[in-house]
């Protein structure tokens, strides 16, 4: 190979950055040079790239979002479109593709693969933690430690005044962010679309807090919960229980923002490793984490099967040390 392609797709994470410079530097170790598509795979469909010398990733690494852009492509769905932009990316001289993003960007890398023969490599990049084959993705730390800035400052007006605080996290369907954000932030609860019976539980345990005299009441609620969010959630323990209560919703900024030093850490191996693979024949492979240690996954099973809920003794853990 003399010359690598990257993009970032789906939802930007901190730590992308970090993972763009490891593939740029490692691909340029090696004498490779590398375009980086702009906005993910609508700029392939394009052809819009810009050149990723050393130069273009230089003080980067600390830098939250994507300095190449992202955004899903609907276009991308259709194969006619993508036997295209494959031939459009061979005949700039692109030999191979690093992919960085979640499942659905993993299965338009694998499609690539299968039906136009393009060597790819995905590299994890998604702050909800739910692609099968790793224990943890690029920005998830990061995603955690601002939702749990966020509750450590709302936990002081709670206290003033008395009232409940639902504060909800993103995560669309797993409750990754929520309950460890809940178990690290003291969270009074937690509530997440793994969990069906929390509710009842939750507004028992509240009860017993606010008769005990506690003042601080706050309520960590995944947006993907099908009780309805923080609003929903919220609503339905204030009137259970005739208390005052507001709703804190942390959307978008749990995207951005300086990333941890784990997401910076984790990105840049396997920012590396997807450009190691790719130079010795191996395509249709995942950098992600097992035991602690990056390695390869195959695609393949990456997105045929479903990453394994979050570990719900940490709601356990969170309902016992509530106080």
């Amino acid at each position: 190979m003399k010359r690598l392609g990257i993009l970032t797709s789906g939802g930007d994470a901190p730590g992308m950055n970090a993972a763009i410079r490891a593939v740029v530097r490692t691909a340029i170790g090696r004498g490779i040079s590398v375009a980086g598509y702009v906005d993910g795979f609508s700029g392939y469909v394009a052809g819009q790239f810009s050149e990723l010398d050393d130069r273009a990733v230089g003080n980067i690494i600390q830098r939250g979002g994507t300095i190449i852009g992202t955004s899903r492509c609907p276009e991308f769905l259709d194969p006619l479109v993508r036997t295209a932009a494959a031939n459009r990316m061979r005949a700039d001289g692109v030999d191979g593709l690093v992919v960085v993003g979640g499942d659905g960007s993993f299965r338009g890398a694998l499609a690539l693969q299968d039906e136009c023969g393009v060597p790819v490599a995905g590299v994890t990049g998604t702050i909800d933690n739910d692609v099968f084959g790793t224990d943890e993705t690029i920005g998830f730390d990061t995603a955690v430690n601002t939702a749990l800035l966020a509750i450590d400052q709302v936990r002081d007006t709670s206290e003033s005044t008395g009232m409940m605080f639902f504060v909800e996290v993103m995560g669309r369907t797993s409750g990754a962010i929520a309950l460890h954000t809940a178990v690290a932030g003291g969270a009074a609860g937690v509530v997440v679309p793994e969990a069906h019976d929390e509710i009842t539980v939750l507004i028992e345990q509240l009860r017993h807090s606010i008769e005990r005299g506690k003042r601080s009441h706050i309520v960590v609620v995944a947006e993907g919960d099908e009780a309805g969010g923080a609003f929903g959630v919220g609503e339905r323990v204030g009137k259970a229980l005739d208390h005052p209560y507001r709703v804190v919703v942390l959307g978008h900024i749990q995207r951005g923002g300086r990333p941890t030093m784990r997401d910076r850490i984790v990105a840049s191996e396997a920012g590396a490793m997807a450009v190691h693979a790719l130079l010795a024949g191996r395509s249709g492979v995942m950098i992600g984490r097992q035991g602690g240690k990056s390695v390869e996954v195959p695609l393949t099973e990456v997105v045929s099967r479903q990453h394994p809920p979050p570990d719900l003794a940490l709601l356990a853990l969170a309902r016992q040390l509530s106080g």
